[in-house]
């Protein structure tokens, strides 16, 4: 295998070149190094940047760090945020300095910009699957013994397939797997205790490189009619997975190491961590959270989530103020077309509609000197094509043509990918620096 030095962090700052090329930044720029960006002093609000463009704001983003570290403080839980939700390598290297066990991740590209950045723990939350990407896992383990690299498992077939790529790849370090349960009509996952058994032992007979580590599940496809059935539906789910980890301690089927308990997406993993903190195994265990979102937050989806967590778990009014919506993204008024419409520069090839639509958070016209204000209500948008938001609003909205609209998130996820670059600003919208994808 051809070796790869690991990628210092200083990629994104002194090599990743930006330029009119890249959206978000202004047309006739000549290309400079990322990491310079600061010194060119723009400010969004003074029209330094084209709109649309997406940013994050830093304050927000220190916010929710320190109160998700003082939920794991609380909780007594691990995180290993999920990767997939920002791929950036830059909040990926935050995240591990203030503390992370971990990144998560879901693809085995997500888990090769992981290796890029050095990084020698990964979970790869999904089925190991494929000539490519178990020889490429194989491949780094042999390279490196350091490398922990942690998947899920929920065949029997799944197990004979890594047991036969490791025979003819041998790794220096184990595939640490961790048993995945899972819910009928759902995605990947034993749907009951007597199938998840099966997997465990096929996984110890075959012996290392395989390594049984845990009890794996995902709650947040899990839905009911109220937030109370839904809430009941996933403590189920959760019950079954500490069932899965009781039975398997009972017949020896786990390695060596903590049991690793893990759930949790971005919404119940208040949840996970008091049921499975509460878990008595009869040996070590490590419980394991996986919010991804935590860090940027949303102005919908996860603001409701996280509302309902605060009513359900309410410890978490000792950690202070919530997490905080640290993305945006920000768009011209184009057209008044009509009384009750306005048609604005930013559309689904720029900004999140599976979950929700955008949310108008306020606006600001460029040459006033106040800060932007609250858009108010009755402001809506109603639909998006691939680069229009079609708006809704009252009689009398002050909007005109040329004015700046925030607009709120929901769904992290499905913004980030449709940027390469997104701006570091401050709460004056200076632009302190900006932090890079790679999806």
């Amino acid at each position: 295998m051809e070796e790869t030095a690991p990628v210092p962090d200083s990629l994104d700052l002194d090599r990743f070149l930006l330029s009119g090329l890249v959206k978000g930044l202004p047309p006739g720029v000549a290309p400079f190094p990322l990491g310079e960006l600061a010194a060119k002093r723009w400010n969004l609000l003074r029209e330094d940047l084209p709109l649309p463009a997406a940013v994050l704001k830093s304050s927000a983003i220190d916010h929710n760090d320190r109160w998700m570290q003082s939920f794991l403080a609380l909780s007594g839980a691990k995180i290993a945020p999920h990767g997939k939700t920002t791929m950036s390598p830059a909040l990926f290297r935050r995240q591990l300095d203030d503390g992370a066990w971990a990144m998560t991740v879901a693809t085995a590209q997500q888990v090769r910009v992981c290796r890029a950045m050095g990084i020698e723990r990964i979970v790869l939350a999904n089925q190991l699957i494929g000539r490519q990407a178990i020889r490429y896992v194989l491949e780094e383990l042999a390279a490196d013994p350091g490398f922990e690299f942690y998947c899920l498992i929920d065949s029997v077939a799944g197990v004979e397939m890594l047991a036969r790529a490791a025979e003819r790849h041998p790794p220096r370090a184990p595939i640490n797997l961790l048993l995945e349960g899972g819910i009928a009509g759902g995605r990947t996952g034993c749907r009951d205790l007597a199938g998840a058994l099966e997997v465990a032992r096929a996984v110890k007979r075959a012996g290392a490189p395989l390594r049984l580590r845990g009890v794996e599940g995902f709650e947040g496809l899990i839905g009911g009619k109220t937030a109370e059935e839904t809430e009941a539906g996933i403590r189920a789910f959760l019950e079954f997975l500490a069932t899965i980890a009781e039975a398997c301690v009972r017949e020896d089927l786990f390695a060596a190491g903590p049991v690793i308990l893990s759930a949790g997406g971005s919404a119940f993993y208040d949840l996970v961590a008091e049921r499975f903190s509460r878990e008595r195994l009869g040996r070590e265990s490590l419980v394991l959270i996986r919010s991804g979102c935590y860090l940027t937050h949303d102005s919908a989806a996860y603001r409701r989530a996280f509302e309902r967590l605060r009513q359900r778990t309410p410890a978490v009014e000792a950690l202070g103020e919530g997490l905080k919506p640290a993305l945006e993204v920000w768009a011209y008024v184009q057209s008044r077309p009509e009384p009750e419409k306005a048609i604005c520069t930013v559309g689904r090839r720029d900004i999140s509609s599976d979950l929700d639509m955008p949310v108008p958070l306020a606006w600001y016209r460029p040459g006033s000197n106040a800060a932007p204000q609250p858009i108010g209500p009755g402001h809506t948008v109603t639909g998006l094509n691939d680069q229009h938001a079609h708006l809704a609003v009252p009689k009398e909205s002050q909007l005109a043509v040329g004015d700046m609209i925030s607009f709120g998130v929901s769904h992290p996820c499905t913004t980030f990918d449709k940027w390469q670059v997104l701006y570091l600003v401050d709460d004056a919208y200076d632009v302190t620096g900006a932090v890079r994808t790679y999806f």
